[in-house]
């Protein structure tokens, strides 16, 4: 199947594309952009990809879902297009960045900034419904997210794993925590920001282990 996406990425992930499930995820989400409206925007599902090609990956942020509201999602986990306003989940992430780092809440929640620098800002489902959370769950974008992570897994070492609530860290448990930077902590959303996510510090750590790794930091 001819999935427009980064080209690296389609290199690494091209059995993917031949697989009966990524066949009946495909007819689904043509299904739903055609029936219902959808976010994000179609050219920008496999966003999060293009910005932040394969060999290029220092860090990898996973989220749950996209944003479900106008003008929210364009492809990046906890990311929003410029001039919307920041859902509560990434005030809070503004919140600890200058709370670890001294950083002021910046002008945008646009994120394409840090995927630039090789930051894999990656939802397990691409796709959801307008005003429908978890709608397009359980429909095999996870499956498809399974493998990129594991492909990430299998052909690199020293990357930073950030895994924001359980459901992130349950994504991630497989990852080898000898051979990469694993950081856990509770989600940034307001119901859980003040169970660990607060204090945890996973900007300054995240760079403290790319520069011990001979790597360049990102510029948060």
């Amino acid at each position: 199947m001819d999935v427009k996406i980064e080209s690296s990425w389609k290199k690494q992930l091209a059995d993917e594309f031949e697989k009966p499930y990524f066949k009946e995820l495909t007819d689904f989400v043509r299904q739903e952009y055609r029936t219902n409206t959808v976010y994000p925007p179609g050219a920008y599902i496999f966003n999060a990809f293009a910005h932040c090609p394969f060999d290029r990956v220092k860090v990898v942020i996973l989220g749950q879902d996209p944003y479900h509201e106008p003008g929210q999602a364009h492809g990046l986990c906890f990311s929003v297009q410029d001039g919307t306003a920041y859902p509560p989940s990434l005030q809070n992430i503004f919140k600890e960045l200058e709370a670890d780092l001294g950083k002021p809440v910046p002008p945008s929640g646009n994120l394409l900034r840090w995927a630039d620098q090789g930051v894999l800002l990656l939802n397990a489902t691409l796709t959801v419904r307008a005003h429908q959370a978890g709608s397009h769950q359980g429909r095999g974008w996870e499956t498809f997210t399974d493998a990129v992570i594991h492909r990430l897994a299998e052909a690199r070492q020293h990357l930073v794993y950030i895994l924001w609530g359980s459901y992130a860290q349950k994504k991630g448990a497989f990852i080898d925590g000898n051979c990469n930077l694993v950081l856990r902590s509770a989600h940034p959303s307001p119901l859980s920001a003040y169970r660990g996510f607060f204090g945890s510090k996973p900007f300054s750590k995240t760079n403290d282990y790319l520069l011990a790794t001979g790597q360049e930091p990102i510029d948060w």
